[in-house]
């Protein structure tokens, strides 16, 4: 639906747990459309269920829907919403970029308010751990400079890959011919 994605989810799980062996304990960043993104919506209520830390960054019209925020607060996870995506780089461990997607707008002058508000570029990341990894459920637009795709931070090319092998189990379990995966 227009809401949630969660195939999407389970791959992002997926490639943030073959990348650092765990979920739990990280310290992970939403950045960009966290209003209309639904990638964000299901990978945020499914990080519930782990014990991270979650940075929630946006321009202020795209912020993550209120009864979201609430939801992961009360199920214990540590929320801090912020515009502030420099001050916040050196804390993560991962940055999930999503583009400002146009054709969510109900409204072109609120989608130009907030167009290019955010790019991860080198310069962004000067200040990130070295292990900080990038992520993007693609495509992008100008989120994330093509300089970043060569350096150590880049895993948004691994993670589209991962959506090959998560969905063949999903379909193999859905159609009954993998049991137990």
């Amino acid at each position: 639906g227009s809401n949630q994605h969660p195939t999407q989810t389970l791959l992002d799980l997926y490639t943030i747990k073959r990348t650092f062996g765990r979920i739990d304990g990280l310290t992970i960043g939403l950045l960009g459309d966290l209003k209309y993104g639904r990638t964000v919506h299901s990978l945020a209520e499914a990080l519930a269920f782990y014990d991270v830390e979650l940075y929630l960054i946006s321009p202020e019209l795209l912020r993550m829907p209120k009864h979201i925020v609430d939801d992961l607060r009360e199920k214990g996870l540590t929320v801090h919403e912020t515009t502030d995506l420099e001050g916040t780089i050196p804390e993560l461990d991962v940055l999930y970029v999503t583009r400002i997607q146009r054709e969510r707008f109900p409204d072109e002058e609120e989608y130009l308010k907030v167009k290019g508000s955010y790019q991860v570029n080198l310069s962004t990341l000067k200040n990130a751990k070295e292990s900080l990894k990038v992520m993007h459920p693609l495509p992008r637009v100008d989120e994330i400079h093509p300089e970043v795709d060569k350096s150590g931070h880049a895993l948004y090319f691994r993670q589209v890959f991962s959506g090959v092998p998560v969905r063949m189990a999903l379909l193999g379990l859905t159609l009954g011919v993998l049991e137990g995966v």
